[in-house]
């Protein structure tokens, strides 16, 4: 049977790989409108460290989905599909094709492979919980969690403040754990979605690259950045926000006095680890075209490559 879903693109890859750029590139050769894939883009005063696209590159290139949320608020995964598809839907109904991009591979699977039915968030759940953190912490409320769902415990790490929550509140609501009513079938994606990951062949390469990367933030003004949130309220231990890699560590150096050396050390090594486990979920996307960043020929090949492909699913 054809398949009349539309198209959609999907560019991934870890962190300073290149994805703003290349992006940039394919909406000037093709029809292409951007939808942000960044859990870190979408909260406003949060530039800098979250590498977002310069007000040059968005008068380029608009970009969706950035800017949508103070970095008080939460904004989940089944929120982002839901947004992202409304995007898509826009950008599909004006002729264009959707061109989702971004690091945060969570959001990824879930616009691929949807998302289960979950209950919504419940303040009051939240806030018992919550206050529950304060007084135990969140290691031991990780323990009860193991103790009703020792599957999601062994996923969800100790310090993840936000996915713990959420695991014990679709408990508290559903009696149901989220491992149980994640496992029910889901629709398919709405989209026929076209997979690019471009990472450079050369790991050290990477590591270098995010190192500089980091330093050139510290010289545009990451510091103040951050101490104006903090100054203004928009930023504290409590918020999502908090812990997005390179914020957290300068953070703590304002706060606490860690040392200038070490919180750049600590920075850097947080963002390479978080590039490790972008690379690592990449390798197990099936039917992904993998594009080598360092390649003199990287642009014109996935131009190529796109021409061909959406003009063979168009027939």
């Amino acid at each position: 049977m054809d398949d009349a879903r539309p198209v959609a693109v999907a560019l991934m890859g870890p962190t300073a790989s290149g994805k703003t750029g290349l992006a940039i590139e394919l909406t000037q050769r093709f029809p292409m409108q951007v939808v942000s894939a960044d859990a870190a883009q979408v909260y406003r005063g949060m530039n800098i460290g979250t590498a977002k696209p310069t007000a040059q590159e968005l008068a380029l290139t608009p970009h969706r989905l950035i800017d949508i949320r103070a970095p008080r608020d939460t904004y989940s995964a089944a929120e982002f599909r839901h947004d992202a598809l409304a995007q898509m839907d826009e950008i599909t109904a004006e002729g264009d094709i959707p061109l989702v991009t971004g690091g945060s591979h969570f959001y990824f699977d879930v616009l691929r492979r949807g998302l289960p039915e979950l209950p919504g968030a419940d303040d009051d759940v939240r806030a018992q919980i919550s206050a529950e953190a304060r007084d135990r912490g969140w290691t031991a409320l990780h323990a009860d969690l193991a103790q009703v769902d020792p599957d999601s415990a062994d996923r969800i790490d100790a310090g993840d403040a936000q996915r713990i929550q959420r695991a014990l509140e679709v408990y508290r609501l559903t009696g149901s754990t989220i491992t149980t009513l994640s496992s029910r079938p889901v629709p398919p994606s709405p989209y026929r979605i076209v997979a690019l990951a471009i990472a450079p062949s050369n790991r050290g390469v990477l590591h270098q690259r995010i190192a500089q990367r980091y330093e050139q933030m510290l010289r545009d003004g990451l510091v103040d950045e951050v101490r104006g949130l903090i100054q203004s309220g928009e930023l504290d231990a409590t918020m999502p926000a908090w812990r997005t890699v390179g914020y957290r560590q300068v953070a703590e150096h304002l706060i606490d006095g860690t040392d200038e050396s070490q919180m750049v050390e600590r920075a850097v090594a947080a963002t390479r680890q978080l590039a490790k486990r972008q690379l690592t979920w990449l390798r197990h996307q099936t039917g992904t075209v993998w594009c080598d960043s360092l390649h003199p020929a990287l642009t014109d090949g996935v131009i190529d490559y796109l021409a061909n492909k959406i003009r063979h699913l168009s027939k």
